[in-house]
C-alpha cells in the first residue's frame, strides 16, 4: 500500500496468481460471516453476498484498468527520455515524480500521434508494480491524495482492532473451556457472560484483557521495526487456513447428515443487514493489494477471466461455509469467530481437533498483525512526508509506531464484539477502498489517457464495465450504503 513504484517481484503463472488472490480475499472476514448470515436470514444473505461479490468484481476490473493506464504513462515517459538522450546526447533521469508533476499540469499535455501509438502495442502492458498510493498521486489532486491515505489508514486501524480482539478472544474461549468452565459435562445450551468466572476469582473479561496485554507486549514491538512476511510463512499459514476451513465444512456436513443440525434460519431479518453488509464488503477486500498480485503474473492476456473465475469460486466457498454453519448451529449459538463453535465436545470429540480449530485464528492472525501494523505506520509517514524533509528520530521511531499501535489496542480493550468491528470497518473504510477509490481512479485515468494519448486510444486491460454509467452506479451504491449504515446505527442507538 505504500505510495510508490515497487519491484515487480518473481513472476508466476496466471493460475498461481488465481490461488494467491483466493488466499488474500478469504481471510478473517469469512470466520465472521456465518453469524452475520444467521442474523440477517439466509435468503437476504444470499442475495447480498451475490450482489456485493459482483460489485467487488466490477471495482477490481476498475483498478486493473487504472494500473494499465499508469503503466502506459510510465512507459511513454521512459520512451520520451530515451528519445531525448538520443537527440540531445544527454542523460535524463526517468523519475516517477516528474510524471506526477506532469499530471498536475494536464492542460499542457500534447496528444501523442496515432502513428506513435501503433508503434507501441505494449504501452498498456502491466510490467511495473504501481501501488495504489502512487496511482492516487498520478491521477488525483492533493486533496484526493490525502483523502485516499485517510481512507487507507482508517481501514488499517479497523483491521488491527479486529486482529487485536480476535486473538485474545479465541485464547479466552479455549483456556476458560480447558479450565472446566465449558467442559464436556456442561449442557450444550449453556451460555456465558464476560462476568462469569474463568480461573478461580478471575472473570472471563479479565482473562481476555490479560491475553490482550500479552498479545500487545509480544507483537507490539514489531511496529517499531521493519518486518515482512516470508514466502514460507505465507505457505504455512495458507495451509493451516485451508485445513481449518475444510475440517469445519466437513464436520458441519456430517453433523447435518446425521440429523443433528440445530439451525432453522429465517428467510429475512432486515435488522441484521447492517452487519451483513460490512462483513461481506470486508470479506471481498482485495483492491488495495491488486498491484502486488496482478503485476507478477507472467501472462495477463486473460487476467480478467481468471479474476472472474476467482470470484465465482470465492462466492461458492462463502456460500458453502455459511450455509453449512447456519443449518448446523442455532443462530443464537453461533459465535462471532466461527471456529469457536467447534470447541464443544458434543460437536468435536477429538481434543486435538478442538484445540486446533479454537486456536487457528491465533496462529494466522498473529503472523499478519505486525505486517499490517508496519504498513499502517508507513502510510502515516507518507501522508505527512514533505519533499526533501526528514523526520526527527523520536517522531520516526517512537511517535509514528505509537499512534499506530495504541488506538486499535484501546478499541480491543473496550470490546471484543468481532461481528460489529468487522461490520463497521467494512461498511465505512471498506466502502471507500472497495468502491469509491477505484471508481474515481478509473474515471480520472480514462480522462488522463485520452488527454495524453488522444481520443480513440484503447487500453488493452480496460474494464468490461467501460461505460461511465458503471462509475456512477458504483459511487451511488457506495454513498447509499454509507447513509443506510449510518442511519441504522443511529436508529439502533436511539432505541437503546
Amino acid at each position: 500500500m505504500a505510495g510508490e513504484i515497487t519491484e515487480t517481484g518473481e513472476l508466476y503463472s496466471p493460475y498461481v496468481g488465481l490461488v494467491y488472490m483466493f488466499n488474500l480475499i478469504v481471510g478473517t472476514g469469512a470466520l465472521t460471516m456465518p453469524k452475520a448470515f444467521a442474523t440477517a436470514g439466509w435468503l437476504v444473505s444470499l442475495i447480498m453476498l451475490l450482489f456485493l461479490g459482483f460489485m467487488s468484481f466490477v471495482t477490481t476490473t476498475f483498478v486493473m484498468e487504472a494500473m494499465a493506464a499508469a503503466n502506459a504513462q510510465l512507459h511513454w515517459k521512459r520512451m520520451e527520455n530515451h528519445q531525448e538522450e538520443e537527440d540531445e546526447d544527454s542523460s535524463t533521469a526517468s523519475d516517477s515524480d516528474s510524471l506526477i508533476q506532469d499530471n498536475y499540469e494536464r492542460a499542457e499535455k500534447r496528444p501523442i500521434l496515432s502513428v506513435q501509438r501503433r508503434g507501441s502495442p505494449n504501452l498498456f502492458e502491466i510490467t511495473d508494480r504501481v501501488e495504489m498510493g502512487q496511482m492516487a498521486s498520478m491521477f488525483f489532486n492533493k486533496v484526493g491524495v490525502n483523502l485516499f491515505y485517510f481512507c487507507i489508514i482508517i481501514y488499517l486501524y479497523g483491521d488491527l482492532a479486529i486482529y487485536a480482539a480476535a486473538v485474545p478472544f479465541s485464547l479466552m474461549q479455549v483456556s476458560c473451556s480447558a479450565a472446566g468452565n465449558d467442559s464436556c459435562g456442561v449442557e450444550a445450551d449453556t451460555r456465558f457472560n464476560d462476568t462469569d468466572l474463568c480461573w478461580g476469582p478471575l472473570r472471563r473479561v479479565d482473562a481476555y484483557r490479560i491475553y490482550l496485554a500479552v498479545f500487545t507486549l509480544l507483537l507490539g514491538p514489531f511496529t517499531f521495526f521493519d518486518v515482512q512476511k516470508t514466502k514460507y510463512l505465507q505457505i504455512l499459514t495458507s495451509l493451516m487456513r485451508w485445513i481449518a476451513f475444510a475440517v469445519m465444512i466437513v464436520l458441519a456436513l456430517v453433523r447435518i447428515g446425521r440429523g443433528h443440525g440445530e439451525g432453522h434460519p429465517p428467510l429475512a431479518n432486515f435488522s441484521g443487514l447492517r452487519n451483513l453488509f460490512g462483513v461481506c464488503v470486508y470479506s471481498f477486500m482485495c483492491q488495495h493489494s491488486l498491484p502486488s498480485l496482478v503485476t507478477p503474473i507472467s501472462s495477463k492476456r486473460h487476467v480478467t477471466r481468471l479474476v472472474f473465475l476467482d470470484y465465482v469460486l470465492i462466492l461458492a466457498f462463502y456460500g458453502l461455509l455459511s450455509f453449512t454453519a447456519i443449518f448446523c448451529f442455532r443462530g443464537d449459538r453461533l459465535l462471532d469467530m466461527y471456529t469457536l463453535n467447534f470447541a464443544r465436545c458434543d460437536v468435536v470429540s477429538v481434543a486435538a481437533v478442538r484445540y486446533f480449530l479454537g486456536l487457528f485464528p491465533v496462529f494466522t492472525i498473529s503472523t499478519n498483525f505486525p505486517i499490517i501494523a508496519v504498513t499502517l505506520r508507513n502510510n502515516w509517514k507518507t501522508l505527512f512526508h514533505r519533499e526533501g524533509g526528514t523526520y526527527p528520530w523520536v517522531v520516526d521511531r517512537v511517535v509514528f509506531p505509537a499512534i499506530t499501535l495504541v488506538p486499535p489496542v484501546l478499541v480491543a480493550f473496550c470490546t471484543h464484539d468481532l461481528e460489529s468491528l468487522v461490520g463497521i470497518t467494512g461498511a465505512y473504510a471498506g466502502t471507500g477502498i472497495q468502491y469509491v477509490i477505484p471508481a474515481f481512479l478509473v474515471y480520472h485515468c480514462r480522462k488522463d489517457t485520452q488527454l495524453a494519448f488522444g481520443h480513440g486510444t484503447i487500453n488493452k486491460h480496460r474494464s468490461p464495465f467501460r461505460h461511465t454509467f458503471w462509475v456512477g452506479f458504483v459511487l451511488l451504491w457506495a454513498f447509499s450504503c454509507f447513509f443506510f449504515v449510518t442511519a441504522n446505527i443511529v436508529l439502533s442507538e436511539t432505541k437503546l
